[in-house]
């Protein structure tokens, strides 16, 4: 299943040289970008990542994430937070575009993070790609190129100079998204749900089979938020039209079908790190949801 890419083993695995920052220790702030082109050659693996990833696509490929995979074959611009395990799957020899990647750390004050941490970039329920229009595709081509000359730069303030072009990014991505379903919220409720939802996410992925899933119930969640379960709930279903148990529901489902697809452990060892106390409750609940039993679902073609 699923493990976590560090900047380190990022590097090595594409045989990139890091920016001499990178050596002041993993705290350090960290920022980079790269044109595509000669870089992405061969498959990403299937790995959540310890920093963040904005990645502007030209060239068809699969993209695959939580237990989905979307077919790219036009301009798409991917977000990657340390939340999603994903993948990349070329189709063509031409893979152009750019990415940039950065950490926390590069966030260096509590508005940079929140403007982050609110963004598309980071909501566990947004969807992480979107396909672009000749005009955006214009606009990050500007900002990626602002990035790249900067960093051969030798302004004193280039890292703040650099900050300051991903804020920009972000914003022409929530412009972009604008029409989705994001939508930053300032009620109580959507508080609470924000929290909840990132509580859930943070559950997530199950890296081996001694993970065990810890929190499962609406109550288990209400918990840990220090609220009321009915609270929990009403808020919940308020912002999300859904109740907070549906949502628990299908993020386990979720996981279970990346497990079954990508993890080579037994339906039992799944069903355990699930937190079901029999292989037979993780069936039906399993099936229930996917209309398919595990082993089906295994060893079928979705």
């Amino acid at each position: 299943m699923a493990v976590i890419e560090t900047l380190d083993d990022f590097y090595r695995r594409l045989e990139l040289k890091p920016p001499p920052s990178h050596h002041n220790g993993k705290d350090a702030a960290h920022f980079n970008v790269y044109p595509r082109q000669g870089i992405c050659k061969s498959a990403a693996p299937l790995n959540r990542r310890d920093f963040y990833k904005i990645s502007f696509v030209i060239g068809e490929g699969r993209f695959h994430f939580l237990d989905r995979t979307v077919e790219v074959d036009k301009p798409v611009v991917i977000l990657s937070s340390p939340h999603l395990p994903y993948s990349w799957e070329k189709e063509s020899d031409i893979q152009e575009g750019y990415f940039c990647l950065f950490n926390d750390a590069f966030l260096n004050n509590q508005n940079a993070k929140d403007i982050i941490h609110e963004s598309p970039l980071c909501q566990p329920t947004s969807n992480p790609l979107f396909f672009v229009n000749e005009t955006q595709q214009e606009r990050l081509n500007y900002l990626f190129g602002l990035m790249l000359c900067e960093m051969e730069s030798e302004y004193l303030y280039k890292h703040d100079l650099l900050r300051h072009y991903l804020y920009v990014m972000v914003h022409e991505v929530m412009k972009m998204r604008a029409t989705e379903t994001w939508i930053k919220h300032s009620s109580a409720s959507a508080r609470l749900t924000a929290s909840f939802m990132e509580l859930l996410e943070r559950q997530f992925p199950i890296d081996s089979p001694e993970h065990i899933l810890q929190l499962r119930t609406a109550q288990d969640y209400a918990a840990r938020l220090n609220v009321h379960v009915n609270h929990l709930n009403r808020a919940v279903k308020e912002v999300t039209g859904k109740t907070t148990t549906e949502h628990i529901a299908e993020r386990i489902t979720s996981e279970a079908r990346a497990l079954l697809k990508h993890a080579n452990w037994s339906v039992a060892e799944i069903a355990y790190s699930l937190g079901f106390e029999y292989p037979a409750y993780f069936n039906n609940f399993f099936k229930k949801h996917t209309s398919s039993t595990p082993g089906a679902f295994r060893t079928s073609d979705v």
